[in-house]
């Protein structure tokens, strides 16, 4: 009997459409409305933003934007308090839809005011001042909605995908809005835009809200609660060393790009306010601009801006905006821009409007925009990826929420000073005013740039940290500057532990490469560090850095790096003197350089070479030490060809050293010798040799798939030696051994399931994750878990119907009970699947308090799965992790599993009908329930059961067959006197001389 969890079903073309944008069939729906959303709202925002800009700047000036700033930081942070108060009492839905309709519904009611000339028009101008400040916080509670919807939809692994394309959504609308602005100007006025932008911002509010129908399990039905916060604080109040020299200059560069983002904006409104009097004139150019740069983002976000990050890496690509506006400053300080419209002007005639300061705080601004919403924002993410789990979220937080809202207020103090100081003490310099603001543009460009590079410096010993301690993932990390740092680390004193981290973590992320930083640096390094770096380089032999592995051989390194750095330079050179390592093969040199010399002649000698390196390591082999037999056998891994060694391998197999046979384990692997793969397989029931047969079957590669499967599908091996053949595969990581332990995974049940999707997880690089996800996807993982619930549904039907007055007694009571602890083993199985879609933290934080004895450990538990899965079957399941009976359990799985009670006997009978899920032991108590309580069981799943690989299992069938019908249990009797486990072999007998069989 199956459990069918309900069938999902995808167009073909649907399934390549998405596979273009590079999202999966389950993603689609969610992204294609949260896009939906963010444009919506973004169009009609920045139609109200281009008209704030225009009416402030027509009634107020340029000079009293920093008002704005300066009011705008202390609103923005009590928008913040308010976001999270919200969030505190409401539920998340609620919360969203509720900011959504407050950024829109307020431009309402300034429409009303800009047309209230009351008070001389005191009223229509304290609107203009008030629209001004509410666009920034249209802006700003825009932006937290759209994250904040995105993370609640979305695991941390989809919103890698999916988020891109939202994000787009704001470039999209740069260019809608944009070029529509002067088109609507032409057909209504200032005023009557803020209406259209605030019907725009209601359709994406109605379709958010759909967002939060459609998606109800994504979002939690209680308010939510910062649990990680207290642990976060600490960890920021702790930071010190590398973290601390990383954060001061993280901190540094978004401050210094939120106060150039103030100061280039001051300056390109304070030239337009100038140069475009009237108001339609300054929003249409707005609009114009707007459109024409969001065309350069939409194009450079979609085909520019990943390809530039990888090519420059992250560092780089952070430092080309402020770089370039250094530059640019520059140019117009030295008044180059100047002569250039002043040739111009020689050759055609231009507007009054255009001159050199005019020009190039237009290109300054077009810059600043196209690189902060592409490059920058692109890189942002990745600057906090080296800072531990546990206080990122406290640190990004401390930046956008605190600093730069502080920054922008002490930007507008700065510039209301610097006005009025240039006014009052130089009022005859009508220039000066511009020239120091630019100054500071350079000036502040260069500290920008500087806090890039420092942040650079400390990037490789966090990321040695991360790795070290499990929390980095490899696709965050900037591969150009972890060279650059890591040359650093090896270069300056510090600890070998360190030093070695670095190799370690480089061979990890970068291994066909790893030559290029290693090889310079090994003369200097230490013993153990040379022979780690020529491990690492040898996994992907280069010609290139052989000049280097022979100025470390000319120095005389130790027997362990002189082996490795002869076998580098064989490896890497087409034709070589054999004179210049014959004379290692001499018998007072040290077995480990002898046996490589010997080997690597092996390969490329001439037959009389070849003879007489075969009589070296023969000698080897046969030797009495120890040492010269591990050293020779381990040659043979070398060799191309083993030709007459052949002869010594039955032998080696059999030989009193553990390390021997071990040694030999992998040569076998090494040189394909089939006829010896049994020796692999069987290596792997012994203790002392599972490890060495594991390494050398993954060495096999797919090569050893076919003997793996066939060891772990095999139900009557043991449970150790099946656990070692999944091992292998997992970590073989290929393809198909990733494939055969998915398609396992979909057809295997209990502790097989859990073993598999332990190794899943465990692989590096999240390689099992991915490969789970691509093969089967978001619906796939659900599947497995609604299957996992449909099972435990009918546990809970079984208890109720067990313990009920018409079943009692001893068996019963252990059959309940194991019924009991299959559900500790069916939510654990649960937990581990949703470990492919969600944070492993927050679902291991959830699984440990929900285990507690402690309420409130458990009610935090269920609050921390409750703001993280957005699965269908949410409800149910937090349900079931809460302290209920098994009737309210049972209530909760209704959706999926009617419940119809049963008589006893019944239920029992249906609950050996999904014997193929039930554990050993639960199915050996059912019999042993039936047996006393005299129930009868179908004659097709007793046959089945006795044929159980268990011994225990197959007993229980034995002795409910002596009650139930010892007619047929005389039948099967002489087959089970033979059988492999003794319990059920001395029971057979006994049975037989009871029924007085055997005398």
């Amino acid at each position: 009997m199956k459990l069918q969890p309900r069938a999902r079903v995808q167009g073909d073309w649907v399934r390549k459409a998405l596979q273009w944008v590079n999202l999966r069939p389950e993603e689609g729906e969610r992204t294609l409305l949260m896009f939906a959303f963010y444009t919506a709202t973004s169009v009609g925002w920045l139609w109200f933003e281009y008209s704030a800009v225009a009416l402030f700047l027509d009634k107020y000036g340029a000079e009293r934007l920093p008002l704005i700033y300066i009011v705008g930081a202390f609103m923005v942070s009590g928008l913040g308090v308010l976001y999270s108060w919200l969030s505190g009492i409401l539920p998340m839905r609620s919360v969203l839809v509720t900011i959504a309709l407050l950024t829109s519904v307020p431009l309402l009611l300034f429409r009303v005011g800009l047309g209230l000339d009351y008070f001389d028009g005191g009223i229509a101008l304290g609107t203009v001042f008030l629209v001004r400040l509410w666009s920034d916080a249209v802006e700003v509670l825009n932006d937290l909605n759209s994250q904040v919807a995105a993370n609640q939809l979305f695991n941390i692994r989809e919103i890698k995908r999916t988020y891109p394309i939202i994000s787009s959504g704001l470039l999209v609308a740069d260019v809608v809005a944009g070029f529509s602005l002067p088109v609507l100007l032409r057909f209504m006025g200032l005023y009557d835009v803020i209406i259209l932008a605030a019907f725009a911002m209601l359709v994406g509010a109605g379709t958010l809200f759909y967002l939060g129908q459609r998606y109800n399990q994504a979002f939690p039905d209680l308010p939510s609660r910062d649990w990680e916060d207290d642990e976060s604080e600490f960890a920021v109040r702790s930071t010190s060393g590398p973290l601390q020299r990383y954060i001061i200059p993280l901190f540094t560069f978004f401050i210094l790009a939120e106060a150039l983002y103030l100061l280039v904006e001051f300056q390109y409104l304070s030239q337009l306010e100038d140069k475009l009097p009237e108001t339609s004139d300054i929003a249409g150019f707005l609009g114009l601009f707007g459109g024409i740069i969001g065309l350069f983002e939409l194009t450079s976000q979609w085909f520019v801006s990943s390809r530039a990050i990888d090519r420059l890496g992250v560092f780089v690509a952070a430092m080309l905006l402020p770089a370039s506006l250094s530059v640019l400053g520059l140019l117009m300080l030295t008044g180059a821009f100047d002569v250039v419209i002043g040739l111009i002007r020689q050759v055609i005639a231009l507007p009054e409007l255009i001159t050199g300061l005019f020009v190039g705080l237009i290109l300054l601004r077009f810059i600043d925009e196209l690189l902060r919403y592409t490059l920058i924002a692109g890189i942002e993410p990745v600057l906090f990826q080296p800072i531990p789990e546990k206080m990122r979220n406290a640190v990004q937080t401390s930046v956008q929420g605190i600093a730069e809202p502080i920054t922008t207020g002490i930007t507008g103090i700065s510039i209301l000073t610097t006005i009025w100081v240039t006014k009052n003490l130089f009022p005859a310099m009508e220039q000066l005013q511009s020239q120091v603001f630019i100054f500071a543009i350079v000036l502040f460009s260069a500290i920008w740039l500087l806090s890039g590079y420092l942040m650079r410096s400390s990037y490789v010993s966090l990321l040695v940290q991360s790795a070290e301690q499990g929390r980095l993932g490899f696709s965050d990390v900037d591969l150009r500057a972890f060279k650059r740092a890591v040359v650093e680390e090896l270069e300056q004193p510090g600890t070998e532990a360190e030093k070695r981290s670095c190799i370690q973590l480089l061979s990890q992320i970068d291994p066909a490469t790893v030559g290029e930083v290693l090889a310079p640096l090994l003369p200097r390094l230490s013993t153990a560090l040379q022979r780690q770096s020529l491990e690492a380089m040898l996994e992907y032999p280069n010609p290139d850095y052989l000049g280097d592995v022979q100025v470390l051989i000319e120095q005389t390194p130790p027997p362990e790096v002189l082996a490795l750095a002869l076998r580098y330079v064989w490896l890497t050179q087409s034709e070589l003197d054999i004179r210049t390592i014959k004379h290692y093969m001499h018998s007072g040199v040290e077995p480990t350089v002898r046996a490589t010399a010997a080997a690597l002649i092996l390969r490329r000698g001439t037959p009389a070479e070849k003879a007489e390196a075969t009589n070296t390591l023969r000698r080897m082999l046969t030797s009495k030490r120890e040492q010269e037999r591990v050293m020779g056998t381990r040659a043979l891994g070398e060799a191309e060809y083993l030709q007459a060694l052949r002869l010594y391998i039955p032998n080696l197999l059999q030989d009193e050293s553990l390390r021997v046979r071990r040694a030999l384990l992998e040569v076998i692997a090494a040189t394909h010798l089939e006829e010896y793969y049994g020796s692999l397989m069987k290596g792997l029931y012994y203790k002392s040799t599972r490890e060495a047969a594991r390494g050398a079957l993954v060495r096999l590669k797919d090569e050893a798939i076919p003997l793996l499967m066939e060891l772990a599908e095999d139900i009557h091996k043991p449970d150790l030696v099946r656990l070692q053949a999944w091992m292998a595969l997992g970590e073989m990581g290929t393809a198909q051994a990733l494939n055969q332990l998915v398609q396992q995974l979909m057809s295997s049940w209990g502790t097989t399931r859990r073993n598999i999707l332990r190794i899943l997880l465990k692989m590096p690089k999240d390689a099992g994750i991915e490969g789970v996800l691509d093969q089967l996807g978001r619906s796939g993982i659900e599947m497995l878990i609604e299957q996992e619930l449909l099972f435990l549904g009918q546990i809970f039907a079984a208890i109720l119907d067990l313990t009920s007055e018409k079943s009692s007694g001893e068996e019963t009571d252990l059959l309940v009970g194991a019924l009991h602890n299959l559900q500790t083993d069916l939510l654990e199985r649960c937990f581990l699947l949703m470990k492919f879609l969600y944070p492993i933290s927050a679902i291991q934080a959830g699984a440990f308090n929900v285990a507690s004895e402690s309420r409130s450990n458990v009610a935090l538990g269920l609050e921390i799965l409750d703001n993280t899965l957005d699965i269908p079957q949410k409800r149910a399941f937090l349900s079931i992790l809460d302290r209920r009976s098994p009737e309210e359990k049972m209530a909760c799985l209704e959706e999926w599993v009617p419940y119809q009670p049963m008589s006893p006997s019944d239920r029992l009978r249906r609950l050996i009908e999904f014997r193929h899920f039930l554990p050993d032991w639960s199915l050996a108590c059912c019999f042993h329930l039936a047996r006393t309580a005299h129930y009868s069981l179908t004659p097709e799943a007793t046959l089945v059961c006795l044929r159980h690989p268990t011994g225990f299992v197959r007993e229980a069938v034995l002795a409910y067959l002596r009650e139930a019908s010892p007619r047929a249990c005389l039948d099967l009797l002489p087959a089970l006197k033979n059988d492999s486990d003794r319990l059920v072999a001395d029971q057979a007998q006994r049975i037989l001389q009871e029924l007085g069989q055997v005398s």
